[in-house]
């Protein structure tokens, strides 16, 4: 830690706790008891129950949950490959043109993700691309959302990456092609756990752009729960949010110990 007293420390934790309890986790309490309640007659959700959470076994609920799963991990390992492959590339690349590539995968987070819905729309509305009303349309969105973070954290692992190992393989005959397979990607591989982490949780919580191009047989769970607390259900949105957050959650830990194990290797 930066700060050396006792004195100091202390008062740096209480600060913390003060702001980080009423901005991060209180809310996220509140969310927790408003999706187990009936009632909201004080500051905080009453009248325990189990009545919000049942909706969840529901066949449409449970649709959109599966339904967000899928698109998040399809975009997520779309997004890898192709942010591990520009980053690839673009080690071989002149400075000026690595920051014009930079910019070009940046410039989907630059601009509002509801542009982004907007301009797919209206790109895939036409034939030969006529994608307009698919699944396929939400998971290209999400993968042209989260593909800037994949590439970004793939490149700053790449200029941390000692070129010695990659050297030594190549002096003892190794192809660039195996030197790519046995030799960097390993190396990389914490990185590539927690770019798809990362990935995987932006698409799990896109609502703006997925407003804009879902077709009715694609309803992600964000689009759910803005629909259901939209109507006035909000206990119901409530307990849609925390299996939002619980399943996310849960996936996230299981890319941390693959990071972890990666890491010890």
């Amino acid at each position: 830690m930066l700060v050396h007293s006792k004195g100091a420390r202390r008062a740096v934790r209480a600060l913390f706790l003060v702001l980080f309890l009423p901005l991060f986790a209180l809310p996220l309490l509140v969310i927790v008891a408003a999706s187990f309640a009936s009632s909201w007659s004080g500051a905080l959700p009453s009248g325990p129950t189990l009545a919000p959470s049942r909706a969840l076994a529901q066949g449409d609920s449970l649709r959109a949950l599966v339904t967000s799963l899928v698109t998040a991990v399809t975009a997520s390992l779309l997004a890898l490959a192709a942010g591990t492959w520009a980053a690839l590339a673009a080690q071989r690349l002149r400075p000026r043109a690595r920051k014009v590539l930079d910019a070009l995968f940046m410039l989907p987070v630059a601009v509002p993700s509801v542009v982004v819905g907007l301009s797919l729309l209206v790109a895939f509305s036409q034939p030969p691309l006529l994608l307009n009303g698919t699944p396929q349309i939400v998971v290209i969105a999400h993968t042209v959302l989260v593909t800037a973070f994949a590439h970004q954290s793939v490149t700053a692992a790449l200029t941390r990456l000692d070129p010695a190992y990659e050297q030594s393989a190549a002096s003892l005959g190794a192809r660039p092609a195996h030197v790519l397979w046995r030799v960097k990607l390993p190396l990389l591989l914490p990185s590539l756990t927690a770019a798809a982490g990362l990935c995987f949780a932006l698409s799990m919580g896109e609502l703006s752009a997925t407003m804009m191009i879902y077709p009715p047989d694609w309803l992600p769970l964000p689009v759910r729960v803005f629909a259901t607390t939209d109507r006035g259900a909000l206990f119901a949105g409530a307990a849609l949010a925390v299996a939002l957050m619980a399943a996310t959650l849960l996936v996230l830990l299981a890319v941390s110990r693959i990071r972890t194990k990666a890491s010890y290797r």
